[in-house]
């Protein structure tokens, strides 16, 4: 996990690249790297310059950004995570000689030979820069899972994984569509959507098999790392039974949970710590701090959505607890799109399984700029890396060909959420945890009672109104939402390249694909 910047086609690019490093230190504070360097061979054939921050994970000691192939002269740097890294290099090796143990270098030379489709062979999570003399190549992975942004600076072409390392740097910001990569003389290209499936005709019990193998080989793939490997656990469904599935790849798993003194979540948590026998780590959040770090989480998530900014929250100092043990989690974002796990799918009708089943495809879609955008932000605020292994490409695949009436199925009076889910993993947690009622990551920490408290003093809540409508154009919903908005202004000096990529939760796009690349 790193942080990535470059400017290409520009004269003034080091100053440019040095400044978003240094603003992305947090992303990679092990080691920093650009290209081309002042040693590098053909330094003027380079069409700009890469910078990367760099957090090691996989060859700690020999894998440091950029890699250049001594070959061709082309160099990469990445932010994430390559699962098919090790099948990739068994495929390679006989045509590359491979100087490191990282899985950043199986890409690099993957694209000796399928250029700009490298991305479509690519299976993880990934934004990656390839320099190949005058020529850049973008990609970012299929659902949006590692960030990038492109804009514009006196006419070259700026990118880096965070907004701050733009603001003040450049104009025109947007957000790189996911599964999609860009080429600076092929120009844009798609390489994934969330697939279109029918559901299949099979039986409860081989739709909870086939979902039960795809979620084993998604977790047992996302252990691939060269330092520790840890869980959040909040008590909940999904991320109990992703400790429980890491438990069986590890002597000793650490856990970590946070909540507000007596919350569901610090209780669930222990029960499943204790049944998993896990290395459990908790840490109870009081209001006084949580008002304290407000403008810090706001200042690294980039949003004020009033949804996003509640669950950045919890997300925030856990992420800060389990830095302290490990440098990789893995953790449950993606279940409640794949699975119908919010309670507005459960308003939806009950008869209608078609308009159930695209609404969660929509949501998968969706993700890229809400919940896994506050993942990245708040996991890397502390230097840790999130891996998320219920959006691997397959099991996406698989959900969509498993009947809606399965992911939320009527049980007596009551529509039970993700009930295929909890059939197929049944057995790896004591009953209460399986069958535990959904509460999103802010209820169950006792965090959403809190916050509303919390940010009384920003504003006076009866002239939010008036800051609202001098906002307009950023419909702003509420008092808290307008006291996030000002922290977000108060946070960057030049805050419209913030403000204008910040996207909502409850407006999201029909299908999170940008016109422009269409």
């Amino acid at each position: 996990m790193c942080g990535i910047v470059g400017l290409w086609n520009a004269a003034d690019d080091e100053g440019f690249v040095a400044e978003g490093m240094r603003r992305m230190i947090h992303r990679g504070p092990d080691a920093e790297g650009t290209y081309p360097g002042s040693a590098t061979p053909d330094r003027d054939r380079a069409g700009g310059l890469l910078g990367h921050r760099r957090l090691s994970i996989m060859d700690p000691a020999g894998g440091d950004q950029p890699i250049v192939c001594g070959s061709t002269g082309r160099a990469i740097i990445a932010n994430g995570e390559i699962y098919n890294a090790p099948s990739l290099r068994s495929e390679l090796s006989d045509r590359h000689a491979f100087a490191t143990g990282s899985d950043t270098e199986a890409a690099l030379h993957l694209y000796d030979g399928l250029a700009e489709r490298t991305a479509e062979r690519l299976d993880g999570m990934f934004a990656v820069a390839i320099a190949d003399g005058p020529d850049l190549y973008l990609a970012r992975d299929a659902i949006g899972i590692k960030p990038l942004y492109v804009g514009r600076r006196d006419g070259a072409l700026a990118f880096a994984s965070e907004l701050k390392a733009l603001v003040g740097q450049a104009d025109d910001v947007k957000e790189f569509p996911p599964g999609t990569w860009f080429h600076t003389r092929r120009g844009w290209g798609r390489f994934y959507e969330v697939p279109q499936r029918h559901a299949l005709a099979l039986d409860e019990r081989e739709h909870c098999r086939r979902l039960r193998d795809a979620l084993e080989r998604a977790v047992a793939k996302r252990m691939m790392s060269d330092v520790p490997v840890g869980a959040f656990l909040s008590g909940g469904l999904d991320s109990s039974i992703l400790a429980a599935m890491v438990r069986r790849h590890v002597d000793a798993l650490h856990t970590f949970s946070v909540g507000i003194e007596g919350s569901d979540d610090l209780q669930a948590a222990r029960r499943v710590a204790e049944h998993l026998d896990t290395i459990h780590h908790e840490y109870v959040l009081t209001p006084a701090e949580i008002r304290q770090k407000l403008p810090e989480i706001v200042y690294h998530l980039e949003s004020y959505d009033q949804d996003l900014v509640r669950s950045a929250i919890p997300c925030y100092f856990t992420s800060r607890l389990a830095a302290e043990h490990v440098k990789v989690v893995l953790t449950g974002e993606g279940a409640d799109e794949l699975f119908a796990g919010y309670a507005y799918y459960k308003a939806m009708d009950a008869a209608d399984e078609q308009s159930l089943h695209d609404e969660l495809r929509r949501s998968v879609a969706s993700l890229h700029n809400v919940n896994l955008q506050r993942v990245d932000r708040l996991t890397m605020a502390h230097s840790l890396e999130g891996r998320v292994p219920f959006l691997d490409a397959e099991l996406i695949a698989l959900s969509l060909t498993i009947p809606a009436g399965l992911k939320l199925r009527r049980c007596g009076s009551r529509r039970v959420e993700k009930y295929v889910l909890r059939r197929a993993c049944a057995d790896l947690l004591p009953d209460e945890i399986v069958w535990r009622d959904k509460q999103q990551f802010d209820e169950g920490s006792g965090t959403t009672d809190v916050v509303t408290t919390a940010t009384a003093d920003m504003l006076d809540a009866s002239g939010w109104h008036a800051y609202a409508a001098r906002h307009r154009q950023q419909r702003l919903r509420s008092a808290e939402e307008c006291a996030y908005h000002r922290l977000l202004c108060t946070a960057y000096d030049h805050s419209p390249v913030v403000l204008d990529n910040v996207a909502r939760w409850a407006e999201r796009p029909s299908d999170g694909v940008p016109s422009e690349v269409t």
